[in-house]
């Protein structure tokens, strides 16, 4: 068993392809076999400066180890394909021998005349094969004129091609809609359809998992298997990851990369969690895993035929399972990280804030919205809590009861727990009648963490200032 993980160096890695890693590697370690990592740097244009050390980065806080690769070569490196462009030229030469490619010399104004025909036809783009037709003598002399080409696949134009997958079965694909595919570019780089192959059999790859929406291409990528009498690796086809708003996740729209999340404090763990569940399911329908227990369970023939949503809610659900999980001293190291407020309070102080919202916290960064109402000195109840402090005629009560309470005690939280039961006890109310006014009219707000604690934080001085107004 063995699987690829072929990223391009275009930008930082978006949850999508994340998504197609998770399920190469857990695969590929749940029949031990080896996970390998190709870049695929054919498209020159697009490389983005660090975004392959991104992708390392990435991969290394998910917890992936990675058997070959660019950092680690074994005998089927380079593993970057810049670095393979003789490999592709001599295989897209050996096709042209074997009559299952040929050299098209086409200008981009002649493509320009197909596109605008295609297009007046209301059909999409395919290129008419004119180049298939050339002379061997026409051939060499265009080469020795140094005239620009390409190297084109040469397509069938009559029956189907089978597609085997794990997922869907076999799937038969017209030959008719195939367009004569370019394998090799003028400027010498192979096309990703082109590469892929030729990598992908020279490094032993076993196990091929892909996008569903490259189905039809795979048709192509089997005909050049064919053409070369090589052995098909076995593929497994995805359905898509769409976005929050329905649509196809993309770099080039801006959809959260791994990167963007693990700044704003999602955990590794929780972020392959949470993924893993995007299309796939376990047997025992358990949610929240390790990593091990991932790969101990995993089912390829369970990943589903039906697009999956992103959902950023239910991203900080599993978060927060990760995060409740921590020690609560492995909590303070992790959070204060994402903790940016100017503070001048004592460190104990600190711990205990971050401490009181580790039961509510669904990532990093939130604790800085969660924790302003203690570090900001305005005290403006909204509009909400004002007409709830006037709903009930027992609210003042509540509230004067407690000012009473407080007056005299040593400023300990489990004084102020007392006073609270005291008030309880006094009036003769509990839940939101003894709560919320305390609450309201010690903190400015109506939900928060333990009443106790956030009154012992907000600090004795501030308290009664409040309760006095």
């Amino acid at each position: 068993m063995r699987t690829r993980f072929a990223p391009s160096p275009t930008g930082f890695m978006h949850i999508g392809n994340l998504r197609t890693a998770i399920f190469e590697y857990v695969l590929a370690k749940k029949y031990q076999g080896d996970f390998i990592l190709r870049i695929e740097d054919t498209d020159q244009a697009r490389k983005v400066e660090g975004a392959v050390e991104f992708i390392y980065k990435t991969l290394e806080l998910c917890g992936f180890q990675i058997d070959e690769g660019p950092l680690n070569p074994q005998k089927y490196g380079p593993y970057i394909q810049s670095e393979r462009l003789d490999l592709y030229k001599k295989y897209a030469l050996e096709l042209v021998e074997k009559g299952k490619a040929y050299y098209c010399f086409c200008t981009e104004e002649e493509l320009e005349n197909m596109r605008q025909k295609c297009a007046l036809r209301n059909k999409p783009f395919a290129y008419d094969g004119r180049c298939s037709k050339l002379s061997a003598e026409k051939i060499q002399e265009n080469l020795a004129k140094g005239i620009p080409y390409v190297i084109r696949q040469k397509m069938p134009k009559t029956g189907y091609t089978v597609v085997n997958d794990v997922i869907y079965g076999e799937i038969k694909i017209d030959n008719s809609i195939l367009d004569d595919q370019i394998l090799l570019k003028s400027d010498g780089f192979p096309t990703y359809n082109f590469a892929n192959v030729i990598d992908d059999h020279l490094m032993a790859i076993t196990h091929v998992i892909r996008g569903k929406e490259y189905l039809d291409q795979t048709a192509k990528y089997n005909l050049l298997y064919e053409a070369f009498e090589w052995e098909k690796p076995t593929y497994i086809h995805v359905a898509m990851v769409l976005g929050e708003d329905g649509t196809k996740l993309s770099k080039r729209n801006g959809d959260a990369s791994f990167m963007d999340l693990y700044e704003e404090g999602y955990l590794p763990e929780a972020i392959v969690n949470y993924l893993s569940l995007l299309g796939w399911s376990p047997a025992n329908n358990v949610e929240v895993f390790s990593l091990a227990e991932l790969i101990a369970n995993f089912d390829e023939k369970r990943i589903s035929k039906s697009s999956s949503q992103y959902d950023v809610k239910k991203l900080q659900w599993f978060n927060h399972q990760y995060i409740q999980k921590m020690s609560d001293e492995e909590y303070l190291t992790w959070v204060k990280k994402y903790f940016t407020h100017d503070c001048e309070k004592p460190a104990e102080w600190v711990d205990k804030l971050l401490l009181i919202y580790k039961k509510q916290l669904e990532y990093g960064a939130q604790i800085n919205d969660l924790t302003r109402e203690f570090l900001e000195e305005k005290y403006e109840p909204n509009a909400e809590c004002l007409e709830f402090m006037k709903s009930d005629p027992i609210i003042p009560q509540v509230v004067a009861c407690f000012k009473e309470e407080i007056a005299n005690i040593d400023w300990t939280v489990t004084n102020l727990n007392q006073a609270i039961n005291n008030v309880k006890e006094k009036v003769g109310v509990k839940g939101k009648l003894l709560y919320m006014p305390i609450r309201i009219a010690t903190s400015g707000i109506m939900h928060g963490p333990e009443l106790a604690d956030t009154i012992y934080l907000i600090g004795e001085d501030k308290v009664k200032e409040r309760l006095n107004k």
